[in-house]
């Protein structure tokens, strides 16, 4: 098993995903997913491991609903932040927050009903150690249960500098920024110092190379779900999702997309939906 980039946990354990899924894009992303999650997930209270959960939204949302909520995650900040979120759900509580490694549980095999694995996949940038959180994943999981995948597209920082050139940066006019970028596009490796924004050393998979990878894991015939589509590119996206109107306006456009692999690439973020 390799050592994790310490830059990568040094990164989260500054407490950057807090608030994530509150502002731009992240408001899509975490409102599509719960609809996605609420279609797939077997009926309350299943146990659910949320592995590399990050500091619990998804683990607080899914406890409240009365699920069995485990949250794992190897950033000691966002398990420690995780305890934040009680406040917004009085009454409810998670059966375990831990920090761990997603390539290494600790829990018996085929003890959970579903498993949340939103985070480990882009930041295990060898394949091996992917192939491992995944296979960790089918140790866990009962027999037909679901695994809920997420993936950045490699065009992500492409198309987010493109919408921004000009107003934020010029990073387009950058030889050093689209040599990264090239290399994104060619083979799914991010390579970042900290200079191209906060997203330290990744993997960024096409639906195609997600679904190869759950494959040889065991995962098969995944659903693909592009869980921002174009909607991120909405202008004065905070603003829009305060209004109820525009804000299912957009989130339809969302699931109009869903699964259009002419058009996955657009969708910076995207969930994978297979069974054990």
């Amino acid at each position: 098993m390799n050592t994790i980039n310490e830059p990568v946990l040094a990164m989260y354990n500054e407490g950057i995903e807090r608030g994530r899924l509150r502002k731009g894009l992240g408001l899509i992303e975490f409102a599509r997913t719960k609809e996605i999650l609420a279609d797939w997930l077997p009926p309350a209270p299943a146990v659910i491991y949320d592995i590399g959960g990050g500091y619990g939204e998804y683990a607080w949302w899914l406890a409240s609903l009365g699920y069995e909520v485990h949250l794992f995650d190897l950033s000691e900040t966002n398990i420690l932040m995780s305890a934040e979120l009680a406040c917004e759900y009085p009454g409810t509580h998670l059966a375990a927050a831990e920090v761990c490694d997603a390539r290494s549980i600790p829990r018996s095999d085929a003890s959970a009903d579903a498993i949340l694995l939103m985070g480990p996949l882009y930041h295990l940038t060898n394949y091996s150690d992917r192939k491992d959180a995944l296979r960790e994943c089918r140790r866990l999981l009962l027999p037909g249960a679901p695994l809920f995948a997420s993936a950045i597209t490699p065009y992500a920082p492409l198309l987010h500098r493109i919408t921004t050139y000009g107003v934020r940066d010029r990073l387009l006019d950058d030889p050093e920024f689209m040599s990264m970028v090239t290399t994104e596009l060619r083979d799914g490796r991010h390579v970042n110092d900290g200079r191209y924004g906060s997203m330290r050393d990744a993997f960024f998979h096409t639906f195609s190379a997600l679904r190869s990878e759950l494959a040889d894991s065991g995962f098969c015939n995944a659903c693909m779900y592009g869980t921002v589509g174009a909607a991120w590119l909405a202008h004065d996206l905070d603003t829009l999702w305060q209004d109820p109107v525009s804000r299912e306006s957009l989130l339809r456009t969302v699931r109009m997309l869903d699964g259009k692999s002419d058009i996955s690439g657009l969708s910076t973020h995207f969930l994978a939906v297979s069974r054990r």
